[in-house]
């Protein structure tokens, strides 16, 4: 057996594409969606970031503005230019992209965004709607998970998910989201995380595996079982003297051993990332529909 690949960059590209024939049909009723992005310091991942979803805004023509700010920014400063954008109706999503600088209380300037502007999905209120199943901004990686395994073929009803990992961005939320009673979800759901004990006979019991730990190629082929589905969410970087720049990129599964048992994996790169970022303009669209009561 060989596993499909399931391409990220494909099923971003077709949701992109159904965005922009939506976002068309919105900028003739007058509605033109809005985001912007919050910069503060140097952090070099984080600039390619911000300037990969200012690329993906004018490629499917929503309205963005990014602002750039020292490294040195008081918290009350930023504080209070989330005030201002929470305030201003152009925009309908305010992304404040993490991490922050040591001065700056990651908690508080996250419940200062409004969290009908909270696309990124982290503010209390929306994490609470996720939780109990209510309409929500669910946060943009685990989303792109689900929209991964529906898209291709690989529903998770009824199915066990095994999660490696139990962050607040990737491991919790995904858990949260395939549990629920609704479409695209509906699956039997297993944590693990570093102090689960026997993690690897849980990981063999897994229909969909789920490997965000942060471990390169910690995933190996004995972990899992015939058939597995499995996403990688993993992004980490080790030496490779044949790489040009003496680096690349890996996920926290042993692709090549893996692929042989799996009916169906994601790559790293060109798995879960592209998602990322398609799922960000995708709930800043839904929260254009909210503000302006469109309905199309």
């Amino acid at each position: 057996m060989v596993a499909d690949i399931i391409s990220g960059n494909e099923v971003a590209k077709a949701m992109r594409a159904e965005m922009k024939e939506e976002i068309s049909k919105m900028k003739g009723a007058g509605i033109t969606p809005g985001l912007v992005v919050i910069l503060v310091g140097e952090d070099a991942a984080s600039q390619v970031y911000v300037r990969k979803k200012g690329e993906a805004c004018d490629e499917l023509g929503i309205l963005s503005e990014t602002v750039r700010l020292p490294e040195s920014t008081p918290e009350e400063e930023l504080l209070k230019l989330i005030d201002k954008y929470n305030a201003d109706a152009r925009f309908d999503g305010i992304l404040v992209q993490l991490p922050l600088p040591k001065q700056i209380n990651e908690e508080k300037v996250l419940m200062r965004i409004d969290p009908g502007k909270d696309v990124d999905g982290f503010h209390p209120v929306n994490v609470g709607k996720m939780v109990v199943g209510a309409d929500s901004y669910l946060p943009c990686t685990p989303a792109g998970i689900q929209e991964l395994l529906v898209r291709s073929g690989n529903d998770p009803k009824g199915k066990h998910v095994v999660i490696l990992g139990r962050s607040n961005i990737v491991g919790k939320p995904i858990a949260n989201i395939l549990v629920q009673k609704a479409a695209g979800a509906n699956a039997t759901v297993t944590v693990c995380h570093s102090r689960t004990e026997d993690l690897p006979g849980l990981s063999r019991q897994a229909d969909i595996l789920v490997a965000a730990m942060g471990v390169p190629k910690f995933v190996k082929a004995d972990m899992v079982k015939d058939g597995v589905v499995v996403v990688d969410v993993g992004v980490n970087r080790i030496d490779d003297p044949t790489a040009k720049k003496g680096t690349r990129l890996v996920g926290d599964v042993d692709f090549d051993a893996v692929k042989e048992k799996a009916k169906a994996i994601t790559p790293v790169p060109g798995g879960v990332g592209p998602m990322t970022i398609t799922m960000l303009m995708k709930n800043t669209v839904q929260a254009a529909k909210v503000h302006h009561g469109w309905t199309g």
